[in-house]
Order: structure tokens, then sequence, then C-alpha cells
């Protein structure tokens, strides 16, 4: 769950400069190398909250013909991770460990990754996620723990020149 709020936090209740943040990591996301081989986006609604939209082709399927655990696993970490980095303004997180449950195959359509933040403030957060498909069914679910790193958001490319628009 979000941390409270203090009286410094804007009008909508988000942190002053919480937009900004948000869309600098959602541009952050698009940039990313790994994201030009998936039909994926980033949606920050909130402080502690990331959703990865994603559509399922055969293109990501195993020999068995529904998504491979892999599609799973991006989405979900990504998911989680975004989540926990809406509460770190200055530096990228690193996942240090992510579990995961597979609960159903999916053989295509779009495929929602919500992400929530569940803890930790200072060096390690707590995020989970789960994967919902088209019908609104779980299909998947994980949880991990992030810690901060020595790369600052602002010298990434892809953040900077989101905030800097």
């Amino acid at each position: 769950m979000p941390p409270e709020r203090g009286p410094d936090a804007g009008a909508s209740g988000n942190p002053p400069g919480a937009n900004l943040h948000w869309r600098g990591l959602e541009s952050l996301y698009s940039s990313a190398a790994i994201n030009q081989m998936f039909a994926s986006r980033l949606e920050i609604p909130g402080e502690g909250r990331a959703r990865i939209h994603f559509d399922v082709s055969p293109e990501v399927f195993h020999a068995g013909g529904a998504a491979h655990g892999t599609i799973y696993f991006k989405m979900l970490d990504d998911a989680a991770f975004y989540a926990a980095n809406t509460l770190v303004s200055d530096r990228f997180l690193l996942t240090t460990a992510f579990n995961l449950h597979l609960t159903r195959p999916v053989t295509g359509g779009r495929l929602v990754a919500e992400g929530t933040y569940i803890s930790g403030r200072r060096r390690v957060f707590v995020a989970e996620s789960r994967l919902i498909d088209e019908a609104g069914d779980e299909i998947g679910r994980g949880s991990g723990t992030f810690m901060r790193s020595r790369i600052a958001l602002s010298g990434l490319p892809g953040y900077h020149t989101a905030c800097e628009d």
C-alpha cells in the first residue's frame, strides 16, 4: 500500500512533481531496447501502481501453442518494478528476486499486468503484480524485491528527455 501523504503533497494527493516523474518512467519504458521486441505499453495511474498493456501473438508462443513463460515473467516483473520505482525519483531500481505463479495458459489477445507497491522506503522495496486476460481472469501472479541502484534516472536518455520536455 502506498505511504500516507504529508502536508507537502500536491492537490491531487500525489507528491509534488510525481506526474512528471511517472511520465518519465513511461518514456523510459518505451525507450528500452527490449521493449522494441514486444507490443507493450506502460501506464502509471498513480503512486505505487503500474500497468503493462501487452498484445500476445504467435511470435511469443512456445512449441505447445501458448505464450512462453518469459512473457509472463517480463510483464509481471515490469509491472511490479515500475510500481516500486514510482516511489523513487532519483535512482533506477533493480530486481533482486522475483517469484512467479502461472495459473493459466494464454493463446492470444490483450493482457494487462497490474503492479502494486507493498512496502519498503529506503533501500529495498517489495511489490507484487497480477496478469489479467481479456476476460478479466487472472492468469499469473508475481512478487518481487527491488533495490536502489547507483544508476541515476536523470542520466538515462529515455527518462531525461521526458523530464525536460
